[in-house]
């Protein structure tokens, strides 16, 4: 039985043809002549011509006796309308194949995009929140004056204990930050400047 199956095709799968007429056509070019007919038959000019045509040819059937080519009940236009349909259906359906397959692929390619600026964003608030820890860590205006107070504190004393006073050059102004801080700064020159009562 197992033998007798493997012959057979399965029904899921679509036969192989004998004829290599299929090879020598392009799929792309049929897909792409058929949504043009597909779009064209959803347009308004198209139903206008059709409109026109019907229009005509009962009129030519109706009221020119000598070019009646199809009398009252219409066969041959009915004919021609199944016709059309049967055309019609299945142009309409390839082109609403290839078009989902263009989806299916933007749609891809959207949640590819997608977790890619899911994956960068997730990234960026990882390193935002090191820097925030980072910039807790670095050292404020006042934590470095006070280290540098004490630094100097250390170094008057080492100075004015070994040799007395030492003459210090003038130092440059510094930037002005506020009027605090000047005046925070004359008073530490003036102190500095001040020989020691020991």
């Amino acid at each position: 039985m197992s033998e007798s199956t493997s012959r057979q095709q399965r029904l899921d799968t679509p036969r192989i043809s004998r004829l290599r007429l299929a090879s020598r056509l392009d799929v792309e070019a049929v897909g792409r002549f058929s949504e043009s007919i597909a779009r064209f038959l959803g347009t308004g000019k198209y139903l206008l011509i059709q409109t026109v045509i019907v229009i005509v040819w009962i009129a030519i059937n109706l009221i020119a006796v000598r070019l009646r080519f199809d009398p009252y009940p219409f066969i041959l236009l009915n004919l021609a309308f199944s016709t059309q349909a049967a055309y019609a259906a299945p142009l309409i359906l390839l082109a609403q194949n290839r078009q989902e397959n263009r989806d299916r692929v933007a749609l891809e390619e959207d949640r590819r995009r997608a977790a890619q600026t899911k994956a960068d964003t997730e990234f960026l608030a990882r390193e935002l929140a090191s820097l925030r820890l980072a910039v807790g860590e670095v050292a404020t205006r006042d934590y470095l004056r006070r280290e540098l107070d004490e630094l100097r504190e250390l170094l008057v004393a080492r100075d004015y204990g070994k040799s007395g006073p030492r003459k210090r050059k003038s130092a440059k102004p510094r930037a002005v930050v506020n009027d605090e801080d000047d005046a925070e700064f004359e008073q530490r020159e003036t102190l500095l400047q001040q020989p020691s009562a020991d």
